[in-house]
């Protein structure tokens, strides 16, 4: 058994109750302007942008601390326009048989279809990956506790950091999505979470006329 060690907690800030509702307020106030984006610029990015976001999703908490992630940043026209092929098969499978209506039902005020040409068309493209197990360098698997809750709280820190930077971003999830370990070589251990498209929006770009649910409707409190 290794024995656990602390270090005394330094860089805690404590505020006065008016700065904590000031501050509370503002974050709102902005990641309230975050929205899902569709249509996007080709722009480049500086990728040191884009590393910070996923140092930022890397201090998420996880299970045991064992940080089940890993990020594939993908720049590379080759590699994306792959990927959107793959994913349109999928997409236009989901779309076309899969899918029951109630689903198209609540997809339809989006306005989406199998047709994903940001794929290509945005500088970035981030694959998130959860580990079902990890491996020692001597080959031994390490079992891995709680890995899709901690991978969550991982991307919500990386899409509010990509916010944070002034970039936009778009949560694309074709299901399966087990073509992106075969063309971004991630082992078996590693199973697709969530594909982030990443860049600026484009000049015409347009967003879905939807609502967030009201504090009373999502919080309950006792």
């Amino acid at each position: 058994m290794i024995k656990p060690k602390f270090h005394p907690l330094k860089n805690y800030i404590k505020y006065p109750e008016e700065v904590m509702i000031e501050r509370s307020r503002k974050f709102y106030e902005d990641i309230k302007r975050r929205r899902t984006v569709r249509d996007f610029s080709d722009k480049p990015v500086p990728r040191e942008v884009i590393e910070n976001c996923i140092r930022a999703a890397g201090t998420a908490p996880s299970g045991a601390n064992l940080q089940p992630w890993h990020f594939v940043v993908v720049a590379d026209a080759d590699i994306k326009k792959q990927i959107r092929i793959a994913a349109e098969e999928e997409e236009k499978e989901f779309y076309t048989h899969r899918a029951p209506k109630e689903w198209l039902d609540a997809l339809a005020p989006l306005g989406t279809d199998e047709h994903k040409p940001f794929l290509e068309t945005a500088p970035y493209l981030v694959a998130v990956f959860a580990k079902s197990y990890d491996l020692l360098p001597d080959g031994r698997k390490v079992k891995v506790y709680y890995s899709q809750e901690s991978v969550g709280i991982a991307c919500g820190i990386f899409i509010t950091a990509v916010h944070n930077a002034g970039l936009v971003s778009l949560t694309h999830t074709p299901s399966p999505m087990n073509f992106l370990n075969k063309i971004l070589g991630r082992p078996s251990n590693e199973r697709p979470y969530i594909l982030f498209v990443v860049g600026y929006p484009s000049e015409d770009a347009k967003v879905p006329d939807i609502k967030k649910k009201k504090l009373e409707e999502i919080a309950s409190f006792l």
